[in-house]
């Protein structure tokens, strides 16, 4: 008997990894400097399935604003002002601030991306415009990713829940069955913006092979992605001298986490991985623990693929 392929071996790991969380897995890996004879090298498991991206989105905010700043469109230093208009209450960062806050605009990137700041995203989205930051996502091959500020993404969710946002939306939704929040359109990736785990693995790739827009601004998201706080899912499945540069997203029954790792040999893989929950919410470590096994179990077997070989796809 043949032994199985790496294309299975990898699908059957992480069929295991998947069902061991409870969870419903999504995953893409690639080499980033694969040499591309029959394609790049991979790892795919339904990476083509339309995904929730919720904060990944805001990798293409921060390319759409490093762009602008190494074009000299927009300065780094400049000092914008997070107000009430951008904070949605019961966030992070700036989003949990009771006053106003001033800041650069580099650091609101800095916010947005280490932390994952609604309120900052929302006021760069302010300062970029819906059109820009739309149009860099298609250029970088996510055409559907959600874009807009945040009222504009979450005033249809309060609308169809019939819940009023100008109230206290958590003491609303705590009569909200969760019935209702899994029927949302916001949560169903045919229904309203979303992406694929190959589609932020290619974008993750332009940005490391400085395709996403100028050298120098590539260079900034790279560092930007750098510095995110959380290290509890996709970075906790890799040793310490791996370098993971990383954003990750979370709603109602989603969890994902999308990075480049970075090897001592000098290999460098995107992987994606995107999880459908049991629970709407809450900690759930059995699933935070399943990204970076399976990002982990991804880029193993990527690593022991033959580079002159073509990609293998799993299903």
């Amino acid at each position: 008997m043949a032994p199985p392929s790496t294309a299975d071996a990898a699908t059957s790991a992480l069929h295991t990894v998947f069902d061991e969380a409870g969870v419903e897995g999504f995953v893409h890996a690639r080499d980033i400097d694969g040499d591309g004879e029959g394609g790049d090298r991979e790892v795919a498991f339904r990476a083509d399935a339309p995904v929730i991206v919720a904060s990944i989105r805001k990798i293409a905010v921060a390319v759409a604003y490093a762009r602008q700043a190494a074009a000299g469109a927009l300065d780094r230093a400049a000092r914008h002002t997070v107000t009430e208009a951008n904070r949605e209450g019961g966030g992070i960062g700036t989003d949990s601030c009771r006053y106003d806050v001033t800041m650069s605009t580099r650091d609101l990137a800095f916010f947005m991306l280490s932390m994952s700041d609604n309120a900052a995203t929302d006021k760069l989205m302010e300062i970029l415009g819906t059109d820009r930051v739309r149009a860099v996502a298609a250029e970088l091959g996510c055409p559907d990713l959600p874009v807009g500020r945040y009222r504009e993404l979450w005033d249809p969710v309060w609308e169809e829940l019939g819940l009023d946002p100008g109230g206290d939306i958590d003491a609303q939704l705590d009569h909200v069955s969760e019935d209702r929040i899994r029927r949302l359109a916001m949560l169903d990736p045919t229904r309203s913006a979303s992406s694929t785990p190959r589609e932020i693995t290619a974008m993750l790739t332009a940005i490391w092979r400085d395709r996403a827009g100028p050298a120098a601004a590539c260079a900034e998201v790279r560092e930007l992605m750098s510095h995110q706080l959380s290290v509890h899912r996709l970075a906790a499945g890799f040793d310490d001298d791996v370098r993971v540069a990383a954003k990750n997203g979370s709603l109602w029954g989603v969890l994902n986490e999308a990075a480049v790792v970075e090897y001592p040999d000098g290999g460098r893989y995107a992987v994606a991985v995107f999880l459908r929950t049991s629970a709407l919410g809450g900690r759930n470590p059995a699933a935070d623990a399943a990204i970076g096994r399976a990002a982990r179990t991804a880029v193993d077997h990527l690593r022991r693929m033959p580079r002159a070989t073509a990609p293998e796809e799993t299903t």
